[in-house]
């Protein structure tokens, strides 16, 4: 299975990303981690 993101989505992916960073450094890669997580189990079901 192919996932194919726009390139609003990404912005979006990118801007949640530093929202998160700022929070609490590190919380951003958990984030992306997350998202590529349920991205990826997209592909299983």
């Amino acid at each position: 299975m192919i996932v194919d993101i726009s390139s609003d989505a990404e912005e979006d992916l990118v801007e949640g990303y530093w929202f998160y960073d700022r929070q609490s450094l590190g919380l951003g890669d958990y984030f992306l981690s997350c998202l590529i997580s349920d991205i990826e189990s997209l592909a299983y079901y």
